[in-house]
């Protein structure tokens, strides 16, 4: 029995030691230069000052006179170049488009990743920024896991006229339980409270506060909920629900055997149109 005892004490302190080291993995900045818009692509390079004297880096390009903008936000751990091919599509229908670096992101500066929580600070200053650069007209979000997040997370929910959601995590419990136990199994179940429960403590960010299910309540402008039906790091499950919460006007879209990737790149043309169709119906009408 004391053997056994000792066996199962140092399995639990491996094991936290090791939900210790993941914890600080997730959260660690990934911050690196992008360099130069690529060839082809015409964008201005902007800094938008924030809260604190912090920068949000980002790329931005003009579109038609009298069109609307377009903010877009990449997904966790990644920079403003995902969202190139969505920007090109946009740019080439004559809307202007903002692409950003979120906190902790590319060449913007953090100390470490908060889910949504404080990259909602960056969103807000870019919508802000955006607004002025089309003029005051009409602005739609198009948010990507982490970039969706946190266009709903923080203080309020982003102040736009049309707000796309793609692959969004419905509260990071669930978010943190789902990767987990792709990699162990049913094991990923008991391990992601050991997880969770770090959260206050290292981000500064109580775990209530990581709820878009909750945050979707508050965003008044209407949304466009798009989940992969394949996709184990956000459950479809988890979409509907947040679709279930959101305010009219909404929409669904289901897309069939997608997993958490890149929707754009994985329906192409079929993307861009009902996308686009969303955004015309809610930027374009009043502004003719």
């Amino acid at each position: 029995m004391r053997k056994l005892l000792y066996f199962l004490l140092i399995v639990l302190f491996l094991g936290l030691i090791g939900t210790l080291l993941v914890g600080g993995s997730l959260a660690a900045p990934r911050m690196h230069s992008i360099g130069e818009p690529p060839s082809g692509f015409s964008a201005e390079v902007v800094a938008i000052p924030g809260p604190e004297g912090v920068l949000t880096a980002g790329w931005f390009l003009a579109g038609d006179n009298g069109k609307p903008g377009v903010l877009l936000l990449h997904s966790v751990r990644s920079d403003r170049t995902e969202m190139i091919g969505r920007a090109k599509f946009l740019v080439e229908v004559g809307y202007s488009v903002l692409a950003i670096d979120m906190q902790a992101h590319g060449e913007t500066q953090g100390e470490q990743i908060t889910f949504g929580y404080k990259e909602s600070s960056n969103v807000r200053v870019a919508a802000n920024f955006l607004k002025t650069k089309v003029n005051g007209r009409k602005v739609g979000v198009i948010g990507v896991s982490l970039g969706g997040a946190a266009s709903l997370l923080g203080k309020s929910p982003v102040e736009a006229d049309a707000v796309v959601l793609e692959a969004v995590y419905s509260t990071i419990q669930n978010a943190v339980k789902n990767r987990i136990s792709i990699r162990l199994g049913s094991l990923g179940g008991y391990l992601a409270p050991l997880l969770t429960c770090q959260i206050g403590p290292r981000l500064g960010v109580p775990v209530e506060a990581l709820s878009p299910l909750t945050a979707i309540g508050k965003l008044n402008a209407p949304v466009m909920v798009i989940a992969g039906t394949e996709d184990r790091h956000t459950q479809q499950e988890e979409s509907l629900r947040l679709f279930e919460e959101a305010r009219e006007p909404k929409q669904l879209w289901l897309i069939e055997g997608a997993k958490h990737q890149d929707f754009h790149s994985f329906v192409g043309e079929e993307y861009q149109k009902r996308v686009l169709k969303f955004l015309r119906q809610y930027l374009e009408v009043s502004n003719a």
